[in-house]
C-alpha cells in the first residue's frame, strides 16, 4: 500500500472520484458536488486557512485508489473548551480493510502530533459543523442532506477498531411538516405572545443584508459559548450568505425581535440534494439549467431545518415555541410548499434543543457520531459535557 499526499490535479481527481467506486451500488448515496468538496481545500474559498492548515492523502494499492483522508488544524477551536489541543480528520473513505484504514488514520495522527496536537476529532470538516461533520451510524437507507456525510456501515468498525470513541452525536429528526405540534409548543407561544414587545417576521430579500446581519448577531450570542464553535466574522458571514443566496426561500427563514433588537432566528432551506442528485457531481451550464427546471417544477418536497438560535438573555421565556409557531403559520397554512422537514445537526449535548425538537415532533432518522482519539492512550476519555 502506498500513501500519497495530494498535490497535483490528477491526485485531486483521484481523491474526488474514490467514493464513486465505493458507493456505486448504494441507492441512498448522493454524489456531492465536486466544487463543494474542492472548496474545503481551496485557500481562496475557505477562510479557515487564515487561522489553520490542512493536508490530504490518497492510499493506493497496485495502482488503484483504495482510501483517502484529510487532516486539519483550526487554531480558533483547537484549544477552545478542550483539555488538550485537538485537531481533526475528515473526508475519510476506505475499502473494508483495517490495515488500509489504520494507515490513513496514522497519517493524520502523526501529522497532527508534529503540529503540537494531542488529540483528533473525526470525521469532521475544516470549517463549520453544518457541513461534512460526523460519521453516519444510523440511517443508511436514507438519502443524505446537502453537504452532509453519508458512509458505509463498516466505517464504524474501522474507526472504532483504531481506538476512536464517541465524543458526541448529532441527530437528524424527520417529520411530516403538516403534523400537529405538541400542545406545550402552542402554550409557550401563547404566553410569550402576551408581551407585545416581541414580534416575528420572515426573511425579506428586499432587506436581505439587514436580516442576515441580524442572524449573525444572534448566532454569535447564542452559539459561541458551545464547545468547538467559533464566532462568525463579517467575512465568514458574507461567504455563507453568498453560498446560500441562490437556494434561499425567504418564507421559511424566520426571525424574532424584542423592541426592534434581533433575539432569535430559525433557518430552514430547501433541501437541494433532492435536485443535486441528478447532477453527478458537476455544476456546469447544463446542471444549472436542470436546477432552474426542478425549481420551477417544484419537484423538491423537502426542506431542511438548518439552525436555530436564541440569544441567552431571552432563553427560557418560551421564545423558541413562539418562533416555531410563527413559522408553522406559514409552512402549514399559508405556504404549504414542503411536506417533509428534516431538522439536522441536533447535538446530544444540547438538552434544551432536543426537548424543543421533540415537542416539534418527528423521529430520529439519522445519527452522525463525532469521534475523538486521544494520542495519550492512558489519559481518561470524557464525552462532550452537556449544556442546558
Amino acid at each position: 500500500m502506498n500513501l500519497i499526499e495530494v498535490r497535483t490535479k490528477e491526485q485531486n481527481k483521484k481523491f474526488l472520484n474514490l467514493p464513486i467506486q465505493l458507493y456505486k451500488n448504494v441507492n441512498a448515496w448522493i454524489r456531492p458536488l465536486d466544487k463543494d468538496v474542492e472548496g474545503v481545500f481551496d485557500r481562496e474559498e475557505n477562510k479557515n486557512f487564515e487561522h489553520g492548515e490542512c493536508i490530504r492523502w490518497i492510499l493506493e494499492e497496485n495502482g488503484k485508489v483504495i482510501g483517502r483522508i484529510a487532516a486539519f488544524i483550526n487554531t480558533k477551536t483547537a484549544n477552545k473548551d478542550n483539555d488538550q489541543p485537538t485537531g481533526g480528520m475528515g473526508f475519510f473513505e476506505c475499502i473494508d480493510n483495517q490495515e488500509a484504514a489504520n494507515l490513513l488514520l496514522d497519517a493524520c495522527k502523526n501529522w497532527l502530533e508534529e503540529k503540537g496536537m494531542e488529540a483528533m476529532d473525526g470525521p469532521i470538516n475544516f470549517g463549520d459543523r453544518d457541513k461534512w461533520w460526523g460519521l453516519l451510524t444510523k440511517g443508511y437507507d436514507l438519502e443524505p442532506i446537502y453537504q452532509c456525510n453519508y458512509h458505509l456501515p463498516y466505517y464504524k468498525k474501522l474507526i472504532e477498531n483504531y481506538g476512536f470513541q464517541i465524543y458526541f452525536e448529532h441527530y437528524t429528526f424527520i417529520r411530516n411538516t403538516f403534523d400537529p405540534f405538541h400542545p406545550r409548543i402552542k402554550h409557550k407561544a401563547d404566553l410569550l405572545n402576551q408581551d407585545k414587545d416581541y414580534f416575528f417576521e420572515h426573511l425579506d430579500k428586499k432587506r436581505f443584508d439587514k436580516h442576515m446581519k441580524d442572524i449573525v448577531t444572534v448566532y454569535n450570542k447564542a452559539w459561541t459559548n458551545h464547545e468547538g464553535v467559533a464566532k462568525i466574522s463579517k467575512e465568514d458571514a458574507q461567504t455563507i450568505i453568498n453560498q446560500l443566496k441562490p437556494i434561499i426561500d425567504e418564507k421559511i427563514i424566520w426571525l424574532a425581535y424584542y423592541k426592534d433588537e434581533p433575539v432569535a432566528f430559525y433557518i430552514n432551506i430547501p433541501e437541494v440534494n433532492q435536485i443535486i442528485k441528478y447532477f453527478n457531481g458537476k455544476l456546469g451550464f447544463v446542471e444549472k439549467l436542470k436546477f432552474l427546471w426542478h425549481k420551477w417544477r417544484r419537484t423538491n418536497q423537502k426542506m431542511q431545518g438548518l439552525i436555530f438560535g436564541v440569544a441567552p438573555e431571552h432563553q427560557g421565556k418560551g421564545l423558541d415555541g413562539a418562533l416555531i409557531m410563527a413559522t408553522a403559520q406559514m409552512v402549514q397554512k399559508d405556504y404549504r410548499r414542503y411536506p417533509i422537514l428534516e431538522i439536522n445537526g441536533i447535538g446530544d449535548f444540547n438538552r434544551k434543543m432536543i426537548l424543543v425538537v421533540k415537542q416539534v415532533g418527528g423521529e430520529i432518522g439519522k445519527v452522525h457520531s463525532t469521534y475523538r482519539y486521544l494520542f495519550d492512550r492512558e489519559k481518561p476519555f470524557e464525552r462532550m459535557k452537556p449544556i442546558g
